[in-house]
């Protein structure tokens, strides 16, 4: 047998390509395994070879996306594919139009300046699940919502950008991966 015939029997070409969109709880893991304080996936998904197409990071909640097709997984998370994703983002305080407009031709972060994002004031999300624990409000000041579309993924970017025009981010639910939303789905609920 030759080395490329032993790879083709060493595939899986039965396995049909699954794509899982799952509503991600604050508090849970990017990885099916639990650490420290924080939850895994293997809390809410038990579907063998499935692996997570990008992150969002445990103090994130919405949409992530986990497939067992390699090229989707690379697709969905690569930057260079530019797949735009929506974040709603509770921040502490009213921007105004100059801080959605540095928000729009990108920003200045420690790691070079982003790209340009699309950014708009939007209301509460309806219907809005609550978090736990509760984000920590101040009688002294406001909040309020943002949208922001962003077609790169560097670490904590959303949050980083946002405190970098003056507005920390409080809580943050990314809402759509390109094509794919939360659209129905509760927290801790998956479909696929």
């Amino acid at each position: 047998m030759n080395t490329s015939s032993a790879v083709l029997h060493a595939v899986d070409f039965s396995a049909a390509s699954r794509l899982i969109c799952f509503n991600k709880p604050y508090g849970v893991l990017s990885q099916f395994t639990a650490e420290g304080r924080w939850r895994g996936l293997k809390d809410f998904i038990d579907i063998p070879g499935v692996y997570v197409a990008g992150r969002l990071d445990a103090d994130s909640e919405g949409l992530l996306l986990l497939t067992n097709d390699g090229k989707l997984q690379a697709r969905i998370s690569d930057p260079r594919h530019k797949m735009e994703k929506t974040y709603w983002v509770q921040v502490e305080g009213v921007p105004d139009e100059a801080a959605l407009a540095s928000l729009r031709q990108g920003v200045q972060l420690n790691d070079g300046p982003t790209r340009p994002a699309r950014a708009r004031a939007i209301p509460q999300p309806e219907p809005l699940w609550a978090r736990e624990p509760p984000v920590r409000f101040r009688q002294s000041i406001p909040t309020s919502w943002v949208e922001l579309v962003i077609s790169e993924g560097r670490n904590r970017q959303v949050r980083r950008m946002t405190a970098a025009v003056g507005y920390p981010t409080l809580r943050l639910i990314r809402a759509a991966i390109g094509p794919y939303s939360l659209d129905g789905l509760a927290p801790g609920s998956w479909r696929g």
